[in-house]
């Protein structure tokens, strides 16, 4: 277990907790806190054993939280895409509203969702577009371009790839 935690390794967490002696906290095993001593460390596989032991959580990884770390930080993105579909957004203006790099932005939402915030957005916006054509009259370019797409060629080919249909074809299904 030691080595799982200098090594940060992620498939441990929730398999058990480490819990440092001095500091009364508990982490994950692929918390990226300083590493304690090992003599100041003590392993639980359970999470109320550890703080019936009187352990409180590590901020840092959120040990008693079911979900990952940043899930807080999927949230603001995934708001700020619905709430914001509608715009020409590029990853460098999610990420100035998150407050991180792009870089790192894209990594982690891919980690936790296993997609891009720009894949993520192009369903938004599909998921919107299907809205639209079951329940209006609008044409397709008109939808394409209140949903936040900037090109008719980039609306089709996305709609046909999630839909496995043309707009007009879902219209039609759905009418």
């Amino acid at each position: 277990m030691w080595e799982k935690i200098i090594a940060c390794d992620r498939t441990y967490d929730g398999l058990f907790f480490t819990a440092v002696k001095t500091t009364k906290i508990y982490c994950r095993p692929s918390c990226k806190s300083r590493k304690p001593k090992k003599i100041n460390v003590e392993f639980y596989y359970d999470i109320i054993e550890v703080e019936k032991s009187g352990f409180r959580a590590c901020k840092r990884c959120q040990p008693e939280v079911e979900h990952t770390p940043h899930i807080g930080l999927v949230r603001n993105v995934t708001s700020y895409l619905v709430n914001n579909y509608k715009q020409k957004v590029a990853l460098q203006d999610i990420a100035d509203y998150v407050g991180i790099s792009p870089y790192h932005l894209d990594r982690l939402f891919k980690q936790e969702t296993s997609e891009t915030p720009r894949t993520y957005l192009e369903k938004i916006r599909i998921d919107k577009a299907m809205h639209l054509l079951k329940n209006t009259n609008h044409t397709n370019l008109e939808i394409c371009y209140e949903v936040g797409f900037q090109s008719t060629s980039n609306f089709y080919k996305s709609f046909r790839r999630l839909t496995n249909c043309s707009p007009s074809e879902y219209r039609t299904l759905e009418g």
